[in-house]
């Protein structure tokens, strides 16, 4: 091995292209630290720095065959590895941007479904509370809210007065005001 020390960078590059491993140990020996270096400098996290430089070596092994540089081969290296802490940063940017949106999704999702979850449960009440009325304040009070009926229909299809239809409606709203406390009960005629 002692001899591939001698060897300028375009020669152990021709080796490197007939599949000569000693040849790339010694591009890796001769260089791995430098740039090792370089990407510390740039990225202040020594995993990261040894990933780049890892990822770089194997790029350049698979790649042995293709390898083409038009300036000298320390400066293909040195671009290559600063164009792959460039690709570092734009990617942790993205991540950081991902992780951001994914969370911002979560509480948009968990504050929707908290709403949902409790609009159900007080439409559950209000329901609940409007089957313990009487049967015929109960029948009365569902065709006005339900079904929309004005007090005169109420009555026709009842055979009672006007007056007993708005009677029991003003009875049952008393009622379930008074079960339901104000701010339900608010919520109840606006959904009604």
């Amino acid at each position: 091995m002692g001899r591939y020390s001698e060897f300028t960078d375009i020669e152990l590059v021709y080796l490197l292209k007939d599949n000569d491993y000693i040849a790339y140990t010694e591009i890796y020996n001769r260089y791995s630290g430098v740039l090792y270096s370089h990407a510390y400098n740039k990225l202040r996290n020594r995993e990261e720095a040894k990933d780049i430089l890892q990822e770089l070596f194997t790029s350049i092994w698979n790649n042995r065959l293709v390898l083409e540089f038009n300036t000298s081969f320390s400066g293909y290296l040195y671009t290559a590895i600063r164009n792959r802490i460039l690709n570092h940063f734009a990617k942790k940017k993205n991540e950081e941007k991902y992780m951001v949106s994914i969370q911002e999704t979560i509480k948009h999702t968990q504050s929707i479904t908290d709403h949902l979850i409790r609009q159900k449960q007080l439409a559950a009440i209000i329901e609940s509370e409007i089957d313990a009325l009487p049967p015929k304040m109960r029948e009365i009070f569902l065709m006005s809210r339900k079904l929309n009926l004005s007090h005169r229909e109420i009555g026709e299809k009842l055979g009672i007065a006007e007056s007993t239809v708005k009677k029991q409606i003003n009875n049952a709203l008393r009622v379930l005001r008074a079960r339901l406390g104000l701010f339900s009960f608010l919520i109840f005629l606006i959904k009604l």
